[in-house]
């Protein structure tokens, strides 16, 4: 796997709170490519449950958008916005795991749309959770001055 450099640490006014790594409240997630997937990898915690020591379904819910928006900006090279998310929960996922996996990968391109399917495996490699997340990508000029879309490169491509 390749990891992903993120290009909007340092800006100014960035606090995104999935993947700003100085957010105090964020996720802090990293991102990895493997072949056609964007992966990451990310430890829940006590303080991100629902139920007690059960990781809370909203936070589920944005570990796939932001992997889903990754792959949205890694693979399309543009600046995209969820237009619709559906997920399902097969699996609880325990606030006590030492790490989880999510993994995504673009399912199907039109025109402006892109379907990208994501899914979060807990430490034992289950199948936890699934989203389909529909992106409306803007052109690459739109994502360039209306969206801060700065390129998204891996380490071996700086």
């Amino acid at each position: 796997m390749k990891k992903i450099i993120n290009p909007y640490i340092g800006l100014k006014n960035y606090h995104c709170f999935c993947c700003d790594p100085a957010n105090p409240i964020g996720l802090h997630m990293k991102f990895y490519e493997d072949n056609d997937e964007i992966v990451s990898e990310w430890s829940p915690s006590e303080y991100h449950q629902g139920w007690i020591n059960v990781l809370h379904g909203g936070i589920q819910s944005a570990l796939c958008d932001e992997l889903a928006g990754w792959v949205i900006s890694r693979k399309m090279k543009k600046a995209g916005v969820t237009s619709k998310m559906e997920v399902k929960y097969h699996k609880s996922i325990y606030t006590a795991e030492p790490k989880i996996t999510i993994r995504g990968h673009i399912e199907s391109e039109r025109r402006n749309l892109v379907t990208v399917g994501v899914q979060i495996f807990n430490s034992s490699g289950e199948l936890c959770t699934e989203a389909t997340c529909l992106y409306y990508l803007f052109t690459k000029e739109q994502s360039r001055n209306d969206y801060f879309y700065l390129d998204c490169k891996t380490e071996d491509e700086v």
